[in-house]
């Protein structure tokens, strides 16, 4: 199913709550504001068509429905009455016209406050931005605040995020996507910002490119997995560690590392969990799925096999305790959580050796592995550790993005519908491959619904890695990739330069809480380790990489990851190369934000546990631009497929008291814990604070 244009599903609601602090904060606009909508009162009808002048009916979809021009208005005489008698699918909405004489001007980087007065029949309502990009032309741009039901007008306001580079006008309006009657009056558009320049950074201070600490502990694990607690420790997973001798002795290893103490703490480990799969459910405990049941035989005969036994990690305990068999080994398998909390894993190596085909699936209301006719089954192999990306309409993308040889047979991406059983491929993917141990990465905010793919190689099929990257918006009706800017060049341990098209595999990727993507670590060659020494910055609004950041001292090649902290830091860890050694040491990179002055804090949060389709309320000490929530790290082999950013709306009022408009679609937020950070103009975040999104 495609996202057409001018397609609106509900992205947040404000709540009973929500509505009731609108009237008690949401004072009108001063006089000297500037009112950007053109006949915001509907009151100057159109010769024409009889409809208001700057106005369009605007919708799709299979339903019965009427544009009324009604003179039950909340000021002066008309307002718009949309009803829908029946709905089969898709929306309907009255829509500013795209006409440059009505859609209001914007400048990048401002945000806006956008008011209308309302009353509706049911829920099913939201405020719909469209904004025009001076290259690309009119685009769907955000979903704001849903409206809560109400009989009497009353007044919704919230403000858009900072408008991107590039776009010079906005489209919006009141988008009816349910069955009942919408009527809207009284629009209107004010600039509600004082934006900070934005100059760029010259230099090699760490305000420009950040600065690296390499901590003094080493890990007493050779980690190969990480997942960020709740708590805000990090659970270290290498079970045997890729060490056969540990793997011989039954010697398996979890850690706990707390990075504010800089203290480990050793969790005993029920197998080896070296190469499982892993995921935060929606309680916060660590699903662990599969690993190795033996190591591959040293000529090659006989390859790497695959466990069934899955466990789950409660760090209220601190330790594992064991839930059904899966039905399949599986070794380097995906997991990826739905939106209702269940688990899908995919993909790895049997019991056997051979490539498993069985899909697993975990119920979170029953607490254990489907059995076989309950999980459905394609009988498709995905490869191992493919990057299962969940899609707002619940389809799983595979983003190409995998570990070890080349790529799936047809395009190498696919879209799956796991409830259908159907996969439909995907093209543009570029040397599809050698994309062995490349990233994907979900871009900042999920609900643009656009994903970076990033390097990777194949050293049966060439040499060196590539410095590919590619972007796909899977909005679009027939979704495709295109290329996107090439990875900044690099330099090896001695300082050479990299020249040409010479790449990374084994890269990170790190979505921060400024919505930008930091890569860093990585190698030339697949399974013949030179370091790359290379760390960037990628802005989603400019799709392009800020090179020169600061380099891990450490080179972080083969079973290397990276970690956001809660601070705002980035944690690596590991690097295994070919000679079978393995660094034990923890890097942090504390990003250029944090050398850019005082940071906003979060005052109050009332309610930590917040439900699909609310308004929470915050107080900060300053004035911010933006909010979002940051799922937590569960990385391995450059692929964390559940790492994503969800935008939040806001709603200001006087005082720093600030609404955050969760959205109603649990595809685009699953269940679990998250960081919560606010941004202030300068593009400085906050310290994040956790909190928990759906679920138990």
């Amino acid at each position: 199913m495609a996202w057409p244009y001018r397609r609106s599903r509900a992205a947040v609601v404000l709540g009973a709550a929500g509505a009731l602090a609108l009237a008690a904060l949401g004072a009108p606009m001063a006089a000297a504001d500037v009112n950007l909508v053109k006949n915001p009162g509907m009151e100057i009808l159109d010769g024409t068509t009889g409809f208001p002048q700057c106005w369009e009916k605007s919708g799709y979809g299979d339903n019965d429905h009427t544009f009324t021009v009604t003179g039950t208005a909340h000021g002066g005489s008309r307002a718009v009455d949309l009803t829908i008698t029946r709905l089969a699918g898709g929306d309907r909405k009255a829509m500013m016209t795209e006409d440059p004489d009505c859609a209001p001007p914007v400048s990048p980087g401002h945000q806006y406050d956008l008011s209308v007065w309302y009353t509706t029949s049911q829920p099913n309502t939201v405020i719909t931005v469209f904004r025009h990009d001076t290259t690309a032309g009119w685009q769907w741009w955000t979903d704001l605040a849903a409206l809560p039901v109400t009989e009497t007008f009353q007044r919704a306001l919230v403000r858009t995020p900072q408008v991107p580079p590039g776009t010079d006008r906005l489209t919006w309006g009141v988008t009816n996507y349910g069955a009942g009657t919408l009527v809207t009056d009284d629009y209107a558009m004010v600039d509600a910002s004082s934006p900070v320049p934005d100059t760029p950074c010259v230099g090699t201070g760490p305000d420009c490119v950040g600065q690296w600490q390499v901590r003094p502990e080493l890990s007493p694990a050779r980690a190969m997995h990480a997942v960020l607690l709740h708590t805000g420790k990090v659970l270290l997973i290498a079970g045997s560690g890729n060490d056969i001798d540990l793997f011989q002795a039954g010697s398996f290893k979890t850690t706990l590392y707390d990075p504010v103490a800089g203290t480990f703490t050793d969790v005993p480990t029920p197998a080896d969990f070296f190469c499982a799969g892993h995921v935060q459910l929606a309680d916060g405990r660590v699903l662990v799925m599969g690993g190795n049941k033996d190591y591959a035989a040293p000529d090659g005969t006989v390859g790497y096999k695959g466990l069934k036994v899955s466990y789950i990690f409660d760090p209220a305990t601190s330790s594992y305790t064991r839930v059904n068999d899966m039905l399949a080994g599986h070794w380097y398998p995906s997991a990826t959580i739905m939106g209702n909390g269940d688990v899908i894993s995919l993909g790895g190596l049997a019991e056997d050796s051979s490539g498993t085909v069985v899909n697993e699936h975990f119920s979170a209301a029953q607490g254990q592995w489907l059995p076989m006719g309950q999980a459905k089954q394609a009988w498709s192999f995905w490869g191992l550790y493919p990057a299962m990306i969940l899609l707002q309409d619940g389809r799983l993308f595979y983003t190409g993005s995998h570990v070890f040889g080349p790529g799936l047979p047809g395009t190498g991406a696919s879209i799956y519908d796991y409830d259908a059983g159907t996969i439909t491929d995907v093209p543009g993917l570029r040397r599809k491959d050698e994309r062995d141990q490349s990233m994907s990465v979900l871009l900042p905010p999920a609900q643009d619904q656009k994903v970076l793919t990033v390097g990777g190689g194949n050293h049966t099929v060439s040499p060196n890695a590539h410095r590919l990257t590619d972007l796909i918006d899977l909005k679009q009706p027939a979704p495709a990739y295109v290329p996107g800017p090439d990875l900044p060049h690099g330099h090896y341990t001695d300082g050479t330069p990299q020249t040409g098209a010479e790449g990374k595999v084994y890269l990170s990727t790190v979505i921060l809480p400024d919505g930008k993507v930091f890569e860093t670590g990585g190698a030339l060659h697949t399974y013949r380790e030179t370091p790359v020494f290379e760390a960037s910055m990628y802005d989603p609004a400019t799709n392009a990489f800020t090179p020169g950041m600061a380099t891990d001292p450490v080179p972080r090649t083969y079973h290397s990851s990276a970690v956001l902290l809660p601070d705002g830091r980035v944690m690596t860890f590991g690097n295994n190369p070919g000679d079978g050694s393995f660094d034990l040491r923890i890097s942090m990179y504390s990003p250029p934000y944090l050398f850019r002055g005082a940071r906003p804090v979060i005052m109050s949060i009332p309610n930590t546990h917040w439900t699909y389709g609310s308004a929470q309320r915050i107080v900060t000490d300053g004035p911010i631009v933006k909010a979002s929530l940051i799922r937590p790290a569960a990385v391995t082999h450059s692929s964390d497929p559940n790492q994503r950013y969800v935008d939040l709306p806001l709603t200001v009022f006087p005082g720093n008291v600030i609404d955050l408009n969760l959205t109603t679609n649990p595809n685009i937020a699953p269940p679990g814990w998250y960081m919560l950070t606010v941004v202030d103009a300068a593009g400085v975040p906050s310290e994040a604070s956790w909190v928990h999104v759906g679920g138990a």
